[in-house]
């Protein structure tokens, strides 16, 4: 079950960082002592490629099934609460949200706004917080931009533009996303260029 949020607290981390706005919509929150890449399709092969060109294989995952592997995969290797945090970009339309979820304020970053839900994350993790979703609003359920445990010892980011989403962690979480066979995961190293489609 979701819970949409009135108090904006727990996502005050995220909101009065300090980052760069495309730094921290993409890759995540500062702090983590390591980042990865959850690469939906694979990264372009040449400067100013189109996504439409890049290839998705067809017994890859779709994105939000990739997303709930991934959350999945560090509920597995961490001693995280099972209770989470979801904020959901506004920019998917008033009809993609239930009401009760509109009535609450945003989270403002630069140049984003989220609503803010209180999840059991291995509900979604199971798909059950997307049909509780969809029941209410008869539309799928958009992608989370933010994922994260309320202990915040990992975070998952995904902007609407890049191919794929951003992960902060410690190393030793890292690690196993690094190795699931249902995920294409890389490390992010320091100041390293991030690919992106045209």
């Amino acid at each position: 079950m979701f819970v949409p949020c009135s108090d904006l607290a727990a996502a005050e981390w995220i909101a009065t960082s300090d980052e760069h706005w495309w730094t921290l919509v993409t890759l995540g929150p500062p702090g983590f002592p390591a980042y990865a890449r959850l690469r939906f399709i694979p990264d372009p092969a040449y400067e100013g490629q189109s996504e439409n060109e890049g290839a998705r294989q067809s017994d890859v995952l779709s994105d939000t099934d990739q997303l709930r592997a991934a959350v999945g995969t560090l509920l597995r290797h961490t001693g995280s609460p099972i209770e989470g945090y979801l904020l959901m970009w506004d920019g998917w339309g008033e009809h993609a949200f239930p009401d009760v979820v509109l009535r609450t304020p945003r989270v403002v970053v630069p140049n984003r706004e989220y609503y803010l839900c209180r999840v059991s994350l291995p509900d979604f993790v199971s798909g059950a917080i997307e049909d509780s979703w969809q029941a209410e609003t008869d539309c799928f359920m958009p992608p989370p931009a933010f994922i994260w445990p309320s202990d915040r010892a990992w975070c998952i980011t995904q902007d609407v533009d890049p191919h794929w989403a951003g992960i902060g962690a410690e190393q030793a979480l890292i690690d196993p996303l690094l190795t699931e066979p249902r995920l294409d995961v890389v490390q992010v190293e320091a100041n390293q260029k991030r690919p992106f489609y045209y």
